[in-house]
């Protein structure tokens, strides 16, 4: 109930922002919390209980478009009837820059053969052992770091004014593309640093919303990849989602968890793809673990054009645009400090 609490608080602070990731596994204990203290003390249990029951309706709320339950926003396509020309795989994973076992991440490649390929914690070991995969690319923005948050961006599809960007963070770079599958498209690429002890999300959340402002003012419709070490139904990630007017083809689906690989159905969703609604998605799916901590997502995507088969995005408030004020502010004067 404590930690139901604190993610209601609207905090930059790390020991706040990181009761947004683990929602599912909170209610679970809420529920299991409430249910034992019914059967242990009917008396005392009662008010226990409720106060779980509270909570666990607050927490269900924030995570319950990530269920099957809810309405699809996003339609999926029968790409049999759109010309393949349109249509393109994208695979995202974040490789775990510690992770040596370079061959299961190569193989992976080798068998999905995406159009668009996204690494992420990609250090210049990495970036060696997968010179056989990423050669076949003839576009690739590369800067592998060995700080965790080095990048490898690499596509068949034709490539304009495609570069790396420092956004918010020093050493911590994203990717802005313009691609071509039948109509031009930006592509968004992002990776920023999580709330951690003595590391607050100014930077972070400045990033994402920077990265939803650009995707705003394109005239071009934009997917938005990668790691954004914040989950789905946090405020940061819905402020981006209304801000950058994209669509999620989680909702009414599932959480499609990707953190920690291990333990998938325990996870959260960090890895995100979301597109504005000039598109429709095949297919969506998370794929095997090949000994990272996060799980590789892969979808196969057509650029369609606005389709009454989308729900709109969510309008933009007057709220978010304060929000998103505050969230550069806040940044600004962070960064001022040290």
């Amino acid at each position: 109930m404590l930690v139901t609490g604190l993610s209601i608080i609207e905090s930059n602070e790390w020991w706040i922002r990181i009761w947004d990731f683990p929602r599912v596994q909170i209610l679970g204990l809420l529920l299991l919390g409430g249910g034992l203290a019914l059967w242990l003390d009917r008396q005392a249990g009662r008010w226990i209980a409720l106060g779980c029951a509270v909570a666990a309706g607050w927490q269900l709320y924030r995570i319950y478009p990530y269920t099957p339950l809810a309405k699809t926003e996003l339609a999926f396509a029968d790409d049999a009837s759109i010309a393949q020309s349109r249509c393109f795989g994208v695979l995202s994973l974040n490789v775990l820059e510690s992770n040596r076992d370079y061959g299961r991440t190569a193989r992976l490649i080798d068998r999905v053969r995406p159009d668009i390929l996204l690494l992420m914690e990609t250090d210049q070991r990495w970036a060696d052992a997968l010179a056989k995969q990423l050669v076949r690319y003839p576009h690739r923005l590369e800067q592998p770091i060995g700080n965790t948050y080095g990048m490898i961006f690499a596509t068949r599809l034709p490539m304009r004014d495609g570069r790396i960007e420092t956004i918010a963070q020093k050493d911590t770079p994203s990717v802005h593309a313009e691609l071509t599958a039948g109509d031009r498209f930006h592509v968004i690429a992002l990776h920023p640093r999580p709330p951690v002890p003595g590391q607050d999300t100014e930077a972070r959340d400045a990033e994402i919303a920077i990265a939803a402002s650009r995707a705003a003012r394109a005239k071009l419709p934009v997917l938005a990849i990668g790691d954004f070490n914040d989950v789905a139904w946090s405020h940061t990630s819905q402020l981006f989602k209304r801000v950058g007017g994209y669509l999620d083809a989680r909702i009414g689906r599932g959480t499609f968890a990707t953190f920690p690989a291990r333990t998938p159905l325990l996870g959260w969703p960090l890895d995100h793809m979301f597109v504005t609604p000039e598109f429709k998605v095949h297919s969506l799916e998370v794929l095997e673990d090949v000994g990272s901590d996060h799980l590789p997502i892969h979808s196969r995507l057509c650029l369609t054009g606005r389709s009454g088969a989308n729900k709109a995005p969510d309008a933009v408030s007057n709220e978010d645009r304060k929000d998103v004020k505050e969230v550069l502010q806040e940044y600004h004067e962070d960064r001022r400090e040290r």
